[in-house]
């Protein structure tokens, strides 16, 4: 097997391992995370856990969990989230993330937040010194204001680009019927601050900084053609 695809499953078995019965879950969105919905499946299935419930961040998630038995609720039902599992598209050394490559980052956000724990789950290729150095901030915005949004974030020095389909033409349409901007900035040296700021802009729904939320890292790497996975 592909080392890289052996590690994202390596990683996502180590966080499903710390799903206890009993659970509400927060299923989050991503080739990684869907490991880890793909190994709690098989221990439901086994009986090594019982009484599990998701909530799902996406369709994606919502689909994935249906395939591998994972019941599902909403926020409506629920009064807390035991534990959430997501990836990221970028790790700081004080756990700020950057998230919002697979667009679902509003309803991640919303999920993530409300977990007594949040277990991230990354390749060491999303570790970085600094937010922003390697993947641009993905910004939701409502359609009819993605024309002044784009002004208000180039005039913060970020470079916008609205994120377009694969294998589907015209603009990524999220789970909430919006459109998603794609900002690069040089570097990224106040996140908090940054979050805040981006989404006081009117039309603004969410946008990817995840700030002080992730309670545990797990890293998957490989090393001489093997996959580890460590903790941080």
């Amino acid at each position: 097997m592909d080392p890289v695809k052996l590690m994202k499953q390596e990683v996502g078995r180590a966080a499903a391992a710390q799903v206890q019965s009993g659970t509400i879950l927060g299923l989050g969105t991503g080739s990684t995370t869907a490991f880890a919905i793909q190994f709690i499946g098989e221990r439901l299935q086994s009986g090594d856990l019982k009484d599990i419930k998701g909530v799902p961040t996406s369709f994606q998630a919502s689909v994935l969990a249906k395939q591998h038995g994972i019941p599902l609720t909403t926020l409506d039902e629920v009064d807390t989230i035991h534990l959430a599992i997501d990836g990221a598209d970028e790790v700081d050394p004080q756990f700020n993330l950057i998230k919002g490559g697979g667009a679902a980052h509003t309803r991640e956000k919303i999920v993530d937040g409300l977990a007594e724990k949040f277990i991230v789950v990354v390749d060491s290729s999303k570790l970085v010194d600094k937010l922003g150095t390697t993947f641009a901030l993905p910004v939701e915005v409502l359609p009819l204001a993605v024309a002044p949004v784009t002004r208000a974030l180039t005039a913060l020095g970020g470079t916008v680009d609205l994120r377009m389909g694969v294998k589907k033409d015209g603009p990524v349409i999220t789970d909430q019927g919006n459109m998603v901007l794609d900002v690069k900035f040089a570097a990224i040296d106040d996140p908090a601050g940054l979050e805040a700021t981006i989404n006081n802009i009117p039309g603004v729904l969410e946008n990817g900084l995840f700030i002080g939320l992730a309670t545990e890292i797990l890293v998957g790497e490989v090393k001489d053609g093997k996959a580890t996975v460590r903790s941080l």
